[in-house]
C-alpha cells in the first residue's frame, strides 16, 4: 500500500495507506464471519479516526458491509486485497518462490484457472480494477511491482518471528 501511495502521487500518505494495508484484516481471525464489521468497534475502541475506519471497513464492500470504497486508497485495498494472495500463492510455487521474477504472463495463467487459489475471488478483484477505472493487466503488473518493493522486508522479519 505504501508504494501504491508513491506511485500514484499521494507520498505524503504513505504512512496512512500502510497503516490501512496493515490493519485490515486486523478481525479476521477472530471473527472471520464478522471481518470488517468487527473491525469498526476495535478501531473505534482503539481511539482510530473515523478515515482509518473507513479506508479498512470498505474493503469488506459487498461481502460483510455495504461501506463503499470512496478514496483511491480505499479502492486500490479494495482491489489489491484478494489479487495479492492469488500473486503470493503464485510466488510460492515457483522455483525461486518469489514475486522478484513473476511476470504478468505467470499470473494470468493461474488467474484464469478458477481451482488456483480459489479462496481469492476473481469477482471482487475484477470489481475493484474496474472502482480504479483501470484494466486488470495495469492492476496486476503494478500489484507484482509493489508487492516486489517490500518482500525482502517481509521476508526479514518472518525470519525473525520463525
Amino acid at each position: 500500500m505504501r508504494w501504491y501511495a508513491a506511485e500514484l502521487g499521494y507520498g505524503g500518505e504513505e504512512d496512512f495507506w500502510g497503516i490501512v494495508g496493515l490493519l485490515h484484516d486486523l478481525d479476521f481471525e477472530e471473527f472471520p464471519d464478522e471481518h470488517c464489521i468487527k473491525a469498526a468497534g476495535l478501531l473505534r475502541e482503539a481511539g482510530a479516526d473515523d478515515a482509518l475506519i473507513h479506508g479498512i471497513c470498505c474493503h469488506g464492500y459487498g461481502l460483510t458491509v455495504d461501506i463503499k470504497p470512496e478514496h483511491e486508497m480505499e479502492k486500490v485495498l479494495y482491489a489489491v486485497d484478494e489479487l495479492s494472495g492469488l500473486i503470493w500463492a503464485a510466488a510460492i510455487i515457483r522455483p525461486s518462490k518469489s514475486v522478484m521474477d513473476m511476470e504478468l504472463k505467470s499470473v494470468k495463467k493461474k488467474y484464469r484457472a478458477v481451482n488456483f487459489a480459489a479462496g481469492c475471488s476473481r469477482e471482487v478483484i475484477e470489481r475493484g480494477t474496474a472502482m480504479l477505472g483501470w484494466e486488470l493487466d495495469k492492476l496486476i503488473e503494478q500489484t507484482i511491482l509493489a508487492m516486489r518493493s517490500c518482500e525482502m522486508e517481509v521476508a526479514a522479519m518472518m525470519d525473525k518471528l520463525a
